[in-house]
C-alpha cells in the first residue's frame, strides 16, 4: 500500500467527513477521471466512503460526524486505494450504477450508466410522443439494460425489448430485469443491431450505441479501459453503428414512432456526414449533449445513401 494511504499515517482521521475530505484530496493528487456518473473528487469520495460503510448514498450529512472504528477505517482505506491504484470506476467497485433515479447491477461486461437520456426517460420523451400511446419500446445496444428498464417504469403499459450483440452484456441485463421484477414486460434479445428483430416495430427506439472514434479511443483515461471496448469503439469516425441504425430504423418504427440516439462528441461528424438529415438535438437541463431525435417520417423522407 502506498505510504500516504497507510492506516498508521491517518490515525488523526476520525469521522466520515474526515475520510471523505481525505479521499477527495487523494483523488485530486492522483488526477483521476470523473466520467462515470460522479462528477467530482468530492462526490466520488463521498460515494465510496458511504458504500464502504454499507450506508446508503443519501445518508443525511448529520451522520457524517460519526466516528469510524479501526476496522471501518481499514475498509475505507482499502477502497480508496483500489480506486487510485487500479483506476477502477467506482460503479465497478460496488457493482452498482444509477440511471433515472434507479439502481442497477453493473460490472466490467457493460458500460457504467451515465447517459443524459435519463432526463428524456423521466419526462416520458415529451413532447415527441404521447405517453399513453407508447406500447412498445426498444433499447438498442442496451448494455446493462438501464435505459430500457427505466422506460418500463416510465411507460407502465408498454412492453420493452433490450437488444445487444454481446451475450455477456445481456447476462447483466437479465440480472437487472430480475432485480427490477420486470420479466413480464421486459425481454432481452441477442441481436446485431436489427438483425434478430425482423417484423418488430416500436413506438420508441432509443439507443446509446458505441460512438467513440479511433483517435479518441487511444486517448481515453485509464478508467475507460475497464469498460468493454465493444461498448465504446465504433470505427474511424465513431459512427459505424449509427449509420446502420439510420439506414434501418424506419422499418422498425410505428407510424408515429421516434428514434432517439446518443452520439456524444461524434455529433458534428454526424451532421457533416448527413447534412440533409433534420436532426433535432436535445438541450438537457441537467447537462449533456449529442442526443438527437428523428421521426419515422423524417427517416423515410431522407434517403440514407451512406
Amino acid at each position: 500500500m502506498p505510504a500516504e494511504l497507510e492506516i498508521s499515517k491517518i490515525s488523526e482521521l476520525l469521522t466520515i467527513t474526515d475520510f471523505i475530505r481525505w479521499g477527495a484530496s487523494r483523488f485530486v493528487e492522483a488526477e483521476l477521471s470523473y466520467s462515470h456518473g460522479l462528477s467530482s473528487p468530492l462526490d466520488e469520495a463521498a460515494y465510496l466512503v458511504l458504500r464502504a460503510l454499507n450506508l446508503p448514498v443519501d445518508t443525511p450529512d448529520v451522520y457524517w460526524s460519526s466516528a469510524l472504528t479501526q476496522s471501518e477505517k481499514t475498509t475505507v482505506v482499502e477502497i480508496i486505494k483500489k480506486r487510485i491504484t487500479d483506476k477502477i470506476p467506482a460503479a465497478y467497485i460496488f457493482n452498482e450504477g444509477w440511471f433515472a433515479g434507479l439502481q442497477f447491477y453493473v460490472d466490467e461486461r457493460v458500460l457504467v450508466p451515465r447517459s443524459p437520456i435519463a432526463e428524456l426517460v423521466e419526462n416520458q420523451f415529451a413532447p415527441w410522443v404521447d405517453a399513453d400511446d407508447v406500447l412498445n419500446v426498444l433499447d438498442l445496444c442496451t448494455g446493462s439494460g438501464c435505459i430500457g428498464i427505466a422506460c418500463a417504469y416510465a411507460f407502465p403499459q408498454a412492453d420493452v425489448d433490450l437488444s445487444d450483440v454481446s451475450p455477456e452484456a445481456l447476462e447483466v441485463a437479465n440480472i437487472n430485469i430480475d432485480g427490477h421484477d420486470a420479466r413480464q414486460r421486459v425481454t432481452a434479445i441477442e441481436s446485431n443491431i436489427f438483425s434478430n428483430l425482423e417484423g418488430k416495430q416500436y413506438d420508441i427506439i432509443v439507443s446509446n450505441p458505441p460512438y467513440v472514434d479511433a483517435e479518441d479511443m487511444t486517448d481515453l483515461p485509464q478508467e475507460f479501459h475497464h469498460e468493454p471496448e465493444l461498448g465504446l469503439s465504433s470505427g474511424a469516425d465513431g459512427l459505424d453503428l449509427t449509420r446502420v441504425i439510420l439506414q434501418q430504423a424506419a422499418q422498425h418504427l410505428t407510424d408515429n414512432g421516434i428514434l432517439v440516439v446518443e452520439v456524444g462528441n461524434s455529433q458534428y461528424a454526424l451532421m457533416e456526414l448527413f447534412p440533409e438529415m433534420p436532426f433535432e438535438w436535445i438541450e438537457f437541463e441537467r447537462g449533456g449533449d449529442g442526443v438527437f431525435v428523428l421521426t419515422k417520417q423524417q427517416l423515410e423522407k431522407i434517403q440514407v445513401a451512406h
